[in-house]
């Protein structure tokens, strides 16, 4: 998963983001709650782990500005503020959970991944947009800057994997696994064709290319 972690506390962000990635997840931290929101509004995260109480914007405004935007990420609230009404206002703000300070690491791990399981049983989504690229999940459409871009089925199953995990490094394995259902390396070409046939596609005619390359780690779209 990549999780937003935005908490002004620098060796309590460090030790979270540490144990956090131990257990396989990417972190991005925003030190102040301008910070988080604007990394919250510039790239596609998981769970967002927010504290209540930093300079500049407090979790509560951050939360409320991004739920005004659309934007239906989880969130987890963490605070020292645990008395009952501090827990109502945070969940009333837009938050889905809320956990008080100090928290057992098992108990905060447990929390992010059930918001994550959540997020992804309990809603369908039927259009995927990464930057001014646009996919129609139903009508089997993808659109770029409004131009209709043709894909053969395989490679609409890519760029959806690809969209689906936008501003992440995608490797090989991940890739082989699902997309093609392969659980093992069968020593083949066959995302590097499908990888540039599709980049052929979303990117020619357009003065940046989103599909890029990650030396030594695989793929990332970008918006």
């Amino acid at each position: 998963m990549r999780i937003l972690i935005v908490e002004d506390d620098l060796e309590a962000a460090e030790a979270m983001a540490r144990g956090l990635t131990e257990a396989g997840h990417e972190c991005v931290r925003g030190a102040d709650g301008q910070e988080g929101l604007a990394a919250a509004q510039g790239g596609a995260f998981d769970v967002m782990v927010v504290d209540r109480m930093m300079p500049k914007m407090d979790g509560i405004q951050l939360v409320e500005t991004l739920r005004r935007e659309g934007d239906r990420t989880p969130v987890l609230f963490l605070s020292a503020l645990g008395e009952v009404g501090d827990r109502v206002d945070g969940l009333q703000a837009g938050a889905d959970d809320y956990l008080v300070k100090p928290y057992a690491f098992p108990e905060l791990i447990a929390r992010i991944e059930a918001l994550a399981r959540r997020r992804d049983t309990g809603s369908v989504h039927t259009m995927l947009k990464v930057g001014e690229l646009e996919m129609d999940l139903i009508a089997r459409a993808v659109h770029r800057a409004g131009k209709a871009i043709d894909l053969q089925p395989r490679e609409f199953q890519l760029l959806e994997f690809m969209m689906r995990h936008a501003g992440q490094s995608v490797t090989r394995t991940m890739l082989l696994e699902k997309v093609w259902h392969y659980h093992f390396d069968p020593q083949t070409n066959v995302i590097d064709v499908h990888i540039s046939r599709l980049r052929s596609k979303i990117d020619k005619g357009f003065d940046r290319a989103m599909l890029q390359t990650v030396r030594g780690a695989g793929y990332r779209l970008d918006a």
